[in-house]
């Protein structure tokens, strides 16, 4: 329980503390494992033998399962249980993240990644609302909140270093490292973690909508994979995301008609729920595009290794340390959309920065860049995620987590498709190396600029956060 120390200060009691460092640790656990990934690429193609179409699966099969379920797990958790859930899909996370580690051919593995990306698309949002019920909204929640996002972010950042580290010893434990971190996670949430929120009293499953949404989603996931992948057929690719978005219709239809719809219409016209998960779209379009065009860049033209991209870009995980202190003490003044838009503006600062790139520059040219991007990151991430749920009924907390992690994963899709359209339609129009680079560089300075213009589209707000030295 929280408590109020002398003068009036909330603060959080022991078990409140331990709850959110297990939630926490099972956010960044996704972050990390995502990360640790992404760097153990090259090992796993070479150990395994993959072509180019496999490998990219590797990445897509955990796409399509977190993006095609996220909806699901959100209304799932809000039915079922949070906790339940939690509990339930890290078991299942820890199960097959063991099974990726011991594959021994491209079906096994694709397979594993996919039913990992499901687990976390049940996972992710039981544990936002998690957060959410187990403090009271005011300073405790937003101070928790701020708390979770830095976590969150983090986790992507300090996963690279990770990565790196653990595929020179083998990329198997890449697989293998987040299932003892699940272990640890699942035993303390057991013990720890309760759920205090209201479920959606006399609330089911709607099928009808459960089915076309989840296939929307895959379909609108897999469509925009497509546009990664060089030589994909233009036509197919389109008839696949026109036949998503159709589905996309099916299924407002269908919920039109629900007595007990997946989604709620009515939460869809919540004041700022569209913005802000038009901006986190934006947001997290903007740094993937960012990040895999400076990984090309370090890596291919300057023959850096994975650990040395992942230490060079080390800084941006700043923001783990500045969300829980700094910003929760600006969003306390200044109230979470105007801090919101700051993290939006220095980001496109932060893009804007690398713009000059040349083949002559040092480390340290590069380094205002990535520490302006952690600095971005600490005031934009944690906001969205406080932005999330505001003004939406704490029973519906799961759903409004699943709808901006699904924008999250779309945003992250569509900005590294950008990034690679445009690098790769740069390089067949005669541009090469360097200047190709900063073509495509544009990208993600033009998705910072309209998330930009999206969060100034809303009436500042302020939200109660706590003393960061009271917690």
């Amino acid at each position: 329980m929280s408590e109020t120390a002398p003068g009036g200060t909330t603060r959080m009691g022991a078990r409140e503390r331990a709850t959110l460092l297990v939630l926490c640790g099972a956010i960044f656990l996704e972050g990390i494992d995502v990360a640790m990934l992404n760097v153990a690429l090259p090992s796993i193609r070479a150990d395994l033998g993959l072509g180019t179409a496999e490998l990219s699966g590797v990445v897509s099969a955990y796409v399509l399962g977190y993006a095609g379920f996220m909806l699901l797990g959100g209304r799932a958790a809000d039915l079922y249980g949070r906790r339940r859930m939690f509990l339930v899909w890290l078991v299942v996370f820890l199960v097959f993240s063991g099974i990726g580690g011991l594959a021994t051919d491209a079906p096994m593995l694709l397979a594993a990644r996919f039913v990992t990306g499901v687990a976390a698309a049940f996972l992710t949002p039981a544990g936002l609302a998690l957060v959410t019920a187990t403090f009271p909204a005011g300073p405790l929640r937003t101070r928790a909140l701020g708390f979770y996002a830095g976590t969150a972010s983090g986790g992507f950042s300090l996963g690279l270093v990770a990565g790196g580290l653990l595929t020179a010893v083998g990329w198997r434990w890449v697989f293998f490292a987040p299932v003892i971190l699940s272990a640890i996670i699942l035993v303390a949430a057991a013990v720890l973690v309760r759920d205090p929120g209201g479920r959606l009293v006399g609330g089911r499953l709607d099928l009808a909508g459960t089915a076309s949404i989840t296939a929307a989603m895959l379909l609108l996931a897999y469509g925009v994979l497509r546009l990664e992948a060089p030589g994909e057929g233009v036509a197919t690719t389109v008839a696949v995301l026109v036949a998503g978005a159709a589905l996309v219709g099916v299924f407002v239809a269908v919920e039109r008609r629900s007595p007990a719809p997946l989604v709620r219409l009515g939460l869809l016209r919540t004041p700022g729920l569209a913005r802000t998960n038009a901006t986190m779209l934006l947001f997290l379009g903007a740094f993937a595009g960012f990040q895999f065009l400076v990984t090309l860049h370090l890596q291919e033209l300057r023959g850096w290794t994975p650990l040395q991209t992942a230490l060079a870009m080390l800084v941006i995980a700043i923001d783990t340390v500045l969300a829980p202190t700094l910003t929760t003490r600006l969003v306390n003044r200044f109230g979470h959309l105007a801090v919101l838009r700051w993290g939006l503006a220095t980001a496109v600062l932060a893009y804007a920065l690398f713009l000059p790139i040349a083949p002559d520059w040092t480390y340290a040219l590069m380094l205002p860049s990535f520490a302006v991007l952690g600095i971005a990151f600490a005031l934009a991430y944690g906001p969205l995620t406080m932005a999330a749920t505001d003004g939406v009924d704490e029973a519906e907390h799961g759903v409004a987590g699943g709808l901006l992690y699904t924008s999250a994963q779309f945003g992250t899709a569509l900005g590294l498709s950008a990034a690679t359209a445009v690098h790769v339609g740069a390089a067949a129009a005669g541009a090469t190396g360097v200047d190709a680079l900063h073509v495509a560089l544009l990208v993600p300075v033009a998705a910072a600029a309209l998330g930009l213009v999206a969060a100034m589209s809303g009436r500042r707000r302020r939200v109660a956060v706590a003393d960061p030295a009271a917690v």
